[in-house]
């Protein structure tokens, strides 16, 4: 039985939309965590130090090594709500491609974890970045490819013609 569904694709790809979508038609609860809730948990002055997490003005992402550590320890806390019995899905972006994946493998260990691929044109992702109004300009294009490099999926979505929901059927499809 699948435990839990990582969702990787770069920002403004639609994750997040696929995510509460799989909630809503899955039969059994699920959680849905992800980068962006780590974020928003974290104290602002990770957000102003070169030991927590950057934005620069062109969009790239630039994460130190308190980051890195909180979301180490984020990992580990998420697979172990799953090892408890909870459903998870994780909306991530994997700015390290398959370092990044790799990362999550660890944690994830010894889970029956359903890899989905959130591919999105760079273009379409960018202009969802626009009218979304709270991500740097930028990002969406950097992301759109980089986070997809080396990484292995069971399954691979695009949402750049497909609706959320219709991408949540094709990932519900293969939840076991």
């Amino acid at each position: 039985m699948t435990q839990v569904i990582v969702l990787n694709g770069g920002s403004s790809s639609g994750k997040s939309g696929i995510a509460r979508c799989l909630q809503a038609i899955l039969p059994e609860p699920w959680l849905a965590v992800g980068v962006d809730t780590l974020i928003e948990l974290m104290p602002s002055s990770m957000q102003t130090s070169d030991a927590g997490i950057q934005f620069a003005a062109d969009g790239e992402v630039i994460v130190g090594p308190e980051f890195r550590k909180l979301d180490t320890a984020w990992m580990e806390g998420v697979a172990a709500m799953a090892r408890a019995g909870a459903r998870i899905i994780i909306d991530d972006v994997f700015l390290g491609g398959a370092a990044s994946q790799q990362r999550w493998q660890k944690p994830l260990g010894g889970l029956n974890v359903l890899w989905v691929g959130v591919r999105c044109e760079s273009a379409v992702a960018a202009g969802r970045e626009v009218a979304r109004g709270d991500r740097v300009t930028g990002m969406a294009v950097l992301q759109a490819d980089v986070v997809h490099q080396g990484v292995f999926y069971d399954l691979e979505v695009d949402t750049t013609h497909a609706e959320s929901m219709e991408c949540a059927r094709t990932i519900a499809a293969h939840v076991t």
